[in-house]
């Protein structure tokens, strides 16, 4: 812990994009929760799901990678199996 407190006072570049994350991640909950609020729970997760694949189809491209039929079966599979948690689980909750 040191090493990063000591990291953090002396290298500007850490300093600000530790800044910023903190940011990003609190506004990304502030619109995650305006979402719900004008919508629903079950809209969300789905907006979620794509968001999902629209960040590996994106880092694919930006890295180079292909997305053969076996890593588009596990992405499925996993995507699928969030999104199923989450509809189920709003549901469930709802009763």
């Amino acid at each position: 812990w040191g090493e990063f407190v000591e990291l953090f006072k002396t290298n500007d570049i850490v300093k600000v994009n530790l800044i910023l994350s903190g940011l990003y991640f609190y506004g990304y909950n502030e619109l995650a929760t305006l979402t719900i609020k004008k919508t629903s729970a079950v809209t969300q997760s789905v907006a979620n799901t794509a968001k999902r694949v629209i960040v590996i189809v994106g880092v694919a491209i930006v890295l180079g990678e292909s997305l053969d039929p076996m890593k588009l079966l596990g992405c499925s599979i996993g995507i699928g199996g969030v999104f199923l948690y989450s509809v189920i689980d709003k549901l469930v909750g709802n009763v």
